[in-house]
This record gives C-alpha cells, structure tokens and sequence, in this order.
C-alpha cells in the first residue's frame, strides 16, 4: 500500500480521517451483511497485533500529516479486551498526529460495555461513542438478533454520561417487522430523555443473505405495510428538530455542533485511510480495499507484505457522480463553487440533462449557490442517486 498511498498524497490535502476496523462480534445480527466473524476471541491478540502494526506502518508514511477525525467501527470493538483497546489506542497516538481537537470515535453494542469499560475508553481519549441500540422492545430486539436488552440500552447510555462522555449517540431503526408506531416513538422519547447528542435512524434495508430475509421470505415475519412505513420515517423527521436534533443527513439528526464529523468526510469526498481488515481508504484519485478475510490480513502483515487486496483508480466520471450523490445525502447539499474547485467545471452544465426533470418533479432544489433534495428528494434518495451516475 505504501506506494499507491504515496502517489495518492499530492492529490489529498486536507487532514485526514482514519478508520479503523474490529470485524468481531458476539452474535451476528439477523439483519447484518457487514464483514464480521464471532466466536474468533482465540485471534483477538494475533488481529490486534496486525492492526498496530498496520497503524504504524500507516503512521510512518503521514508523519507530516494530521488526522482530525478516527472512527473505531465493526463488527464490535468493545468486545476486545481493556489491554487490546490500549494497545490500539497507544500505538494509534505514537504513530499518527492528531489534532487537539480530534473527534475520536468508538461503535459499542450496550450488551459488551459496563462502567469500567465506558471509564476506560474515555480515559483513552475516545470521546464520541455510538452505541447500536437500534430499539428500546425487547421483543424486537430479539428479532433482529441482538444481543442486549431495552435495559442494557438506558443502562448504557446512563454509565457513558458518568464516565465523562458528553458526545453520545444513539441508533434507532424504523420499518422492523412487527414495528408499529407506538414502538418508534417510545424509542425516540427514550433516546431523548437520556440526553444523548446525537441520533440516527435508519430505515430497515433487508439485504439478500442475512437470516432476516430468510425468515421474510419463509413468511415468518412481515415488514409493515409500505404506509406505516412512510408514517414511520415522517414521524421521525419532523419531531426530532421539534426536540433539538437537527437533521444534517438522510438519516441523521444532532444537536448543535454534535454532527459527526468522521461521517461528514465520507458525504464531503474528502480523503480518509482505513486500517484492518475489509477496511477501505480513499486518498485523491484512488481507492483501496484491505484483505477481507481475517487470517489472511493477519498473515500478510505478518510477512511485510501490504494488506491492501484491491486498489481502484477512480475514472473522473465515477468520481463526479460519487461526490455528487454523496453530498446530496446531506441537507445543505452540493455547493457549485466547491463542485468547479474540484472537477473544474460546471454543475448545472454538466448534468444539464439530469437537473430540470428532477427540478420538475420537486425532488430537487437549485439556489444561486448550491443544489439540494428537497423533503421528497430525501425520501427517494436512491433513486435519484442513480440518474447522476455516467451512461455506460
């Protein structure tokens, strides 16, 4: 990786966001079609000795760099060990220059943590922790595979706010099976009154090989019905600003300057190294994937050899669509001026042929500065995703 990342540094100026990969969980979630392995505890040294050692090698290349932003993600980090975390996290501060104000960010499933593990992450210097509460039912808790309770939930969040964590965020998923309304707003009134900064809340994507589309296609559990659905995501969007969550993305809502900023690098294209296995980098004009197996990512960090399986050179056509669509996921959208920056060209020209149908629909917005989705835009942001994308 060391040479591609290198001819790709001229092209990435601003600081860095780094992302870090722990594809380890207890319970695969039914829903789940992430990278991510369970009952690996046996490896869990062997993997984390990889990383750091990745993260060093990393680190040598971006010693005149900064990274502003690191997410620890999977998977669930938490299920390492109080030594495994601090061997991250004090090989990640030796070997990378953070800034002072660096978010540090951490995903935890509130079945793995306890008070002393939230004191220990904050002590490290994690100060924004995400956990994956995805509902405050019991009964649809067990239903997505989960491993924690509507308790273990609150409990949670309750032990991060006593460890000194002010920037906390929730997630929340609507469109469950069995889900109906009621349910949604007791978890979005729960979530509130535990003061978290932040909440995301994603509608359901059944994806083709989890147990969960399974179990939808055996006719053992029915998604609700496309109306409920619907009521479901407009609840969601207009109460959360009602209660102080300003909604910045499709699918997220934060309280003033509690936006996450690692997520913001993603929707901006800006550049990011991602560290583990099945983690990916974007750096300029490229694209990388590390080794998603993880006996093999450790293997080759072993013997020296980069853990970079796939690199990608990004056509100027995929990358004008790509930042694009991105960028439209938030609200305030696409700026024209940073758009000719970047491509050297113009918005409105160059999408010429896509801009008024989508106009003509109301889906989107045009002032003298900027494009955006408007409400329904939002709603049917996929689809219009596609007509940015280049004809084949």
């Amino acid at each position: 990786m060391n040479a591609e990342i290198l001819n790709s540094m001229e092209a990435a100026q601003n600081n860095l966001g780094l992302y870090i990969h722990i594809p380890f969980c207890r319970q695969k979630c039914y829903y789940c079609d992430f990278v991510s392995y369970t009952d690996s505890e046996a490896i869990f040294p062997d993997y984390v000795a990889a990383l750091c050692r990745e993260i060093a090698d990393q680190g040598g290349l971006f010693t005149h760099r900064r990274i502003d932003t690191v997410y620890i993600g999977g998977g669930t980090p938490t299920l390492l060990t109080d030594s495994l975390v601090t061997q991250i996290m004090e090989t990640l501060s030796g070997h990378f220059h953070l800034t002072n104000n660096a978010e540090i960010s951490m995903e935890a499933n509130p079945g793995t943590v306890d008070r002393v593990k939230l004191k220990l992450l904050r002590s490290l210097g994690i100060n924004r922790i995400s956990f994956g509460v995805q509902a405050f039912q019991d009964r649809l808790l067990k239903m997505l595979g989960r491993i924690h309770t509507a308790q273990e939930g609150r409990e949670a969040v309750v032990w991060a706010h006593q460890a000194g964590f002010d920037n906390i965020n929730i997630d929340l998923m609507l469109g469950l099976p069995g889900q109906v309304m009621s349910d949604l707003k007791d978890s979005i009134a729960i979530a509130c009154s535990l003061g978290v900064r932040h909440i995301s809340a994603y509608s359901l994507t059944v994806e083709p090989t989890t147990i969960l589309a399974n179990q939808l296609s055996r006719g053992l559990l029915h998604l609700p019905a496309e109306e409920a659905e619907t009521d479901m995501y407009e609840y969601v969007t207009e109460v959360l600003p009602q209660l102080g969550y300003n909604r910045y993305e499709i699918s997220n809502y934060a309280q003033s300057d509690y936006e996450c900023r690692h997520n913001l690098k993603y929707w901006h294209y800006q550049p990011y190294i991602g560290i583990g296995a099945a983690a990916y980098s974007f750096l300029g004009d490229k694209r990388m994937a590390n080794n998603d197996h993880v006996a093999e990512y450790i293997e080759r960090i072993r013997q020296g050899a980069s853990p970079v399986a796939e690199t990608e050179i990004i056509p100027n056509p995929i990358a004008i669509a790509e930042y694009t669509f991105l960028a439209m996921r938030t609200i305030q959208g696409l700026c024209f001026s940073d758009f000719s920056d970047r491509f050297g060209m113009d918005f409105q020209e160059y999408y010429r042929d896509v801009l008024p149908k989508l106009i003509n629909k109301q889906l989107l917005i045009l002032t003298d500065r900027s494009a955006f989705l408007s409400s329904a835009g939002l709603k049917y942001s996929n689809q219009i995703f596609a007509d940015f994308l280049p004809e084949e």
